[in-house]
């Protein structure tokens, strides 16, 4: 699992942070809400961490942006405003959960627990990225009305890649999300897979949908976006 924490307190990110990769989860801290809402808009995070108090852009502003973009990654505040107007805003402005300041890291942690849990919403039959569509029903793929034959491993990182478009997908979160527990820490094979679905997905196409972003992973999307 990948969290990303947008908190501009460093003392408060620095013990959050440390908790959280105790329980081995991957967590990324942003510092500002300008920052913080790049990264969750780039990156396919499990869960965000988000203060509402933040230089830049505030976390209401950085709330509205990440789902007025369709971003329905879950959200949990964590706050030092405990009004029940604020609550009440922010849950219709579609957080997940909210927490206030101070808190205890137990509660934090079980709530955090409880939102990894939760499914998000139902992802479409078809998905459609540039000229590519895929039928997650039949499994077909198609780009430019050419049908794609693909493994079963490409077939899953495909599909992976192509429900998070335009986002950075690392290694691990692929490794996570399409291969088994056997395979755990090899993450190379992400590469060598990425490779065989390039020479399938782009070769010969002059506008390219799998993208290399270089000390990150790979993401998927259209040319124009």
């Amino acid at each position: 699992m990948r969290l990303l924490l947008i908190e501009d307190e460093p003392k408060v990110a620095d013990f959050i942070a440390r908790g959280l990769r105790a329980e081995g989860w991957a967590v990324d801290v942003a510092t500002d809400g300008g920052e913080g809402l790049a990264r969750a808009t780039e990156v396919a995070y499990d869960l965000v961490i988000l203060d509402l108090m933040l230089p830049v852009l505030s976390g209401t502003e950085v709330l509205r942006l990440l789902r007025a973009r369709g971003i329905q990654t879950a959200i949990l505040i964590l706050t030092a405003r405990e009004a029940t107007g604020d609550k009440v805003l922010h849950f219709e402005g579609g957080a997940d959960d909210y927490l206030t300041k101070p808190f205890a890291f137990e509660e934090l942690l079980v709530r955090i627990k409880a939102l990894l849990r939760r499914p998000r919403t139902t992802s479409p039959q078809i998905i459609k990225v540039g000229d590519l569509e895929i039928d997650r029903l039949s499994q077909r793929v198609r780009r430019g009305g050419r049908t794609l034959v693909l493994t079963g491993k490409e077939y899953g990182l495909l599909e992976y890649l192509a429900s998070n478009p335009g986002r950075v997908l690392t290694r691990t979160m692929i490794m996570e999300k399409v291969w088994d527990e056997s395979f755990e820490g090899l993450t190379n094979i992400v590469d060598v897979y990425v490779r065989h679905l390039r020479s399938k997905i782009d070769d010969g196409q002059s506008d390219k949908l799998i993208h290399t972003v270089r000390g990150m992973g790979y993401c998927l999307k259209a040319p124009d976006s």
